[in-house]
């Protein structure tokens, strides 16, 4: 997928529901623009533009939400999965915003089983919604905390995911986007993140920066916890004898900051379970941001591995609020979003017809075949 460089995105957070009258429309457009992509460029076509943060923003706008807040994400998703009818269509928008993400393993189940998928495939399915959201979660530490979740998938068990995270204290939200292409769920999974702001310091854990560092927390974590406690008390400076409140750097640079809590619990199961990869640990129940957090700050000061304090977020664009925040709408370029997406669908529907024109040719030019003329391969009249 192609992200454009040097853009930026403003989500910032807007309260409140989309009007009745608009969903409804909202839905019906979805329905025929979905149709006709899958028509000319197959589900994986649909995916593959659903993944692309610049079609999925242009999407919204022209399905109305032409706002650009926090609830382009959710309420546009909202509107594909009750515009899009797996049985016809072959693709499942699963999960959604708030409770409704909670219901995605039993969505996914309930498609995939309809869809006629293994229970194999279908637990790796339920398996990835579980991690895309651990990950963005967990081992991006950027401060957003996910409130929506949404997996798409087809029959042939390809998949997707939208999800989004709010910040209160910056008052915007990220969004990020998993394509169907997947090298690892751990290495730099996402295609994009979305935000109108790059943050000083985040530890990101997903980043190729990280491996070492990765590789030195899953040693870390198959020590025994009674050594992996003496290690932070080792690490802890001078004047302290846990690294419970233990701070870095100034505060203008990275602020590295224990947890004030180790899931110690955890960290024994995973000794016990003895994780082969950093995926496998972090997968464990109960392995969340402070055991990540601890573990990687622990490998740094024990073993010098530092992890990347990067922000990942590599594409956003803006347009601006509908009521000016943080500032007026660039009706410029929303129109040329829009454009894009109306030239693509004006296109489709343009080479639809030309096709059924062709065909209707075609049959004129070719006589129909007597159905007496037909004989099963074998039989003799």
């Amino acid at each position: 997928m192609h992200v454009r460089p040097r853009a930026a995105a403003v989500l910032p957070l807007h309260h409140g529901r989309a009007p009745r009258w608009l969903f409804r429309r909202m839905v019906k457009l979805a329905e025929c623009i979905v149709e006709i992509i899958i028509g000319e460029y197959g589900v994986r076509g649909l995916l593959d533009r659903l993944s692309d943060p610049w079609f999925f923003q242009s999407l919204s706008c022209v399905l109305g939400y032409d706002w650009h807040s926090s609830g382009t994400t959710t309420v546009t998703c909202g509107a594909l999965k009750e515009a899009i009818d797996p049985d016809e269509l072959g693709v499942a928008v699963t999960g959604g915003k708030g409770r409704a993400s909670n219901r995605a393993p039993a969505e996914i189940e309930e498609r995939g089983v309809g869809f006629g998928l293994s229970s194999g495939r279908i637990e790796e399915l339920r398996y990835a919604s579980r991690m895309a959201a651990k990950v963005d979660n967990s081992l991006v530490q950027d401060g957003y905390s996910l409130y929506h979740h949404t997996f798409i998938f087809d029959e042939r068990g390809d998949w997707i995911v939208i999800q989004q995270g709010i910040n209160e204290g910056e008052r915007n939200a990220r969004r990020y986007h998993w394509p169907p292409e997947h090298r690892s769920l751990i290495e730099e999974p996402q295609g994009a993140i979305l935000c109108d702001s790059r943050l000083p310091a985040v530890l990101d854990m997903t980043s190729h920066l990280s491996e070492e560092n990765r590789r030195a927390c899953l040693d870390l974590a198959r020590e025994n916890p009674r050594r992996l406690k003496r290690l932070f008390v080792k690490a802890a400076p001078p004047n302290q004898s846990t690294l419970d409140r233990w701070t870095g750097k100034e505060a203008s640079q990275e602020i590295l900051v224990m947890p004030s809590r180790i899931n110690w619990r955890t960290l024994r199961k995973a000794y016990e379970f003895q994780p082969e990869s950093y995926e496998e640990l972090v997968s464990l129940p109960g392995v969340g941001p402070s055991t990540v957090r601890g573990l990687a700050l622990v490998a740094e000061l024990i073993y010098g591995e530092r992890p990347s304090w990067r922000d990942p977020v590599r594409f956003s664009f803006a347009f601006g609020g509908k009521d000016g925040v943080p500032f007026p709408v660039d009706r410029r370029a929303m129109d040329e979003a829009v454009d894009i997406l109306r030239t693509g669908i004006s296109a489709a529907a343009v080479r639809r017809e030309e096709k059924m024109r062709a065909l209707q040719r075609l049959r004129r030019c070719v006589p129909p075949i007597p159905e007496a003329r037909f004989t099963a391969p074998g039989l003799r009249r």
